[in-house]
């Protein structure tokens, strides 16, 4: 029984990934369910025991975005949390699911009600360094945590979204950076700020 699941936990996964990269490649409207079949050689039916079609499967796909992420470690607080951002930059260069899941939260008007779920994950996310952050007197005494971190996910999300139109997110690595350090001033302590380093290490990768 339980390599009985652990083969359809597989199949489900190998069906996501195909997913994410058709879904990554042609947009919702564009994807197909052929098209996912195609790229993992299974029958219809394996694909349909898990998914019943594409609007369930981008669904899922749009909600994993974050799975497999492997974010960088170190203290929880500020710079942390500037590392996890340079880190999905480089991400949204190789990361099929990611950039899926990316696209489909833009897109998801078009297969049903709009849902913020990814929206609020990274919120959660950046909420949480955000937090410890405070908790080290790294931030200003007047921050919001939880506001800021919705201001975050939202420049971020719109950051990404026009350096994937003007460049393909080659330069979305500057572009972080040149938001952090314009909006460091406002939201960090001076001695916080000096400590700050945007590091080559997550850069994203050559095009």
């Amino acid at each position: 029984m339980q390599q009985v699941h652990e083969r359809a936990a597989a199949t489900r996964e190998k069906i996501l990934r195909a997913a994410s990269e058709v879904f990554d490649a042609y947009g919702y409207s564009g994807a197909s369910i052929s098209k996912t079949l195609t790229r993992t050689g299974i029958t219809p039916g394996a694909l349909y025991f898990h998914f019943s079609g594409k609007q369930c499967l981008a669904h899922a796909v749009m909600l994993g975005q974050g799975d497999g992420l492997k974010l960088p470690g170190g203290e929880d607080g500020l710079q942390r949390l500037i590392d996890i951002n340079l880190y999905l930059a480089g991400e949204l260069q190789t990361n099929a699911l990611l950039r899926a899941g990316v696209r489909l939260a833009v897109e998801q008007g078009e297969f049903g009600t709009p849902d913020d779920a990814p929206y609020q994950y990274w919120v959660r996310l950046f909420a949480s360094q955000l937090l410890a952050a405070k908790e080290k007197d790294e931030l200003l005494p007047d921050v919001d945590v939880q506001e800021l971190a919705w201001t975050l996910v939202s420049s971020y999300s719109g950051t990404q979204l026009l350096s994937q139109i003007a460049t393909g997110r080659t330069d979305l690595h500057a572009r972080l950076v040149a938001l952090w350090r314009y909006l460091l001033p406002g939201i960090a302590t001076p001695a916080a700020r000096s400590r700050v380093t945007f590091s080559s290490q997550w850069d994203c990768p050559a095009a």
